[in-house]
């Protein structure tokens, strides 16, 4: 297995096509704010204070904590020394410039998904952006995680690249919603449970789980009608996707609220192509119960 996996690596199973050419920078500026670029980069602190994308936010997960990088175009610290290629190979194949694997912390396993042209202009945008000379905070994990051609077996089994391939049996509304969930927005990075690896549980695909990022319950977004979103109408997701606004008329907070934020950005007509694409997932049976913090005892996160 490891002489496949090193052979595998050595032959460039993980390297991906280059993109070229200029890009629309505001296009660019919808497709960073619908991937949450912004709220992973940037800590709650450094908001209050403009230091914009210059990274150092802390993802507690069970193999350790995570800080994110600093993605401005500061050319020692950042991304000013990148091309479009190496965003390309980020996004599509989880690969540093170096040759070093990502930790799947950054969703690559979902923007992989994205459209050449798309990876274009969010790189004509990132390039617009100020550079803020800031070093990136090493990640506190174990020894074991430390060694990152651990990753290269985990991609085997964990990871398949390439865009997202259109459905021609469904409608253009319905093949845009899917962009956006599946890629862009990256939902099931967060709305799927994962096994003791980490690897997304696909049989298990949005239903949910109590083990989200920082510990916190993350709800079942299938269409199951008790312990999902399978009874909410059309204007109860909109409520959702542009105010944060539930259908018992709470609001939703965490890191949602962030989400909330990008989704609000969209068009009408993305947000309802969001919609339709959700409610034709299967429906999965899974009640997920949000943990007590040293309050109240768990309740379903729908309730």
């Amino acid at each position: 297995m490891i002489l496949r996996v090193l052979i595998l690596a050595a032959a460039g199973f993980f390297t991906g096509p280059a993109t070229a050419g200029s890009g629309d920078v505001e296009h660019g500026r919808s497709i960073f704010t619908v991937a949450g670029c912004s709220s992973c980069h940037t800590t709650k602190a450094d908001k209050k204070n403009a230091v914009y994308l210059a990274g150092g936010r802390a993802f507690k997960t069970d193999f350790g904590t995570f800080f994110s990088p600093n993605i401005t175009p500061d050319p020692t610290y950042g991304i000013g020394a990148w091309n479009e290629e190496d965003l390309t190979r980020a996004l599509r194949q989880g690969i540093s410039p170096d040759g070093e694997h990502y930790y799947p912390i950054f969703p690559y396993t979902s923007y992989t998904r994205m459209r050449d042209e798309d990876i274009r202009d969010l790189w004509a945008y990132l390039k617009s952006l100020p550079p803020v000379a800031r070093a990136n905070r090493p990640h506190d994990v174990s020894v074991l995680f430390s060694w990152r051609l651990s990753l290269v077996p985990w991609k085997l089994l964990n990871f398949t690249p390439g865009p997202l391939v259109p459905e021609p049996s469904k409608g253009a509304a319905w093949n845009r919603g899917a962009y956006i969930v599946e890629a862009l927005a990256h939902c099931g990075e967060c709305h799927t449970p994962r096994d003791k690896l980490g690897g997304a549980i696909d049989a298990m695909h949005m239903a949910g789980t109590s083990a989200g990022p920082d510990g916190d319950a993350v709800p079942n977004i299938t269409a199951h009608k008790t312990t999902g979103i399978g009874r909410w109408t059309d204007n109860d997701l909109k409520s959702l996707f542009s105010l944060g606004m539930l259908p018992d008329g709470d609001f939703v907070g965490g890191g949602m609220g962030d989400v909330i934020d990008n989704l609000s950005k969209l068009s009408d007509a993305d947000r309802q192509a969001m919609i339709s694409y959700l409610k034709s997932l299967p429906a999965i049976e899974n009640r997920v119960l949000a943990k007590p913090k040293g309050g109240p005892p768990a309740k379903d996160e729908w309730q």
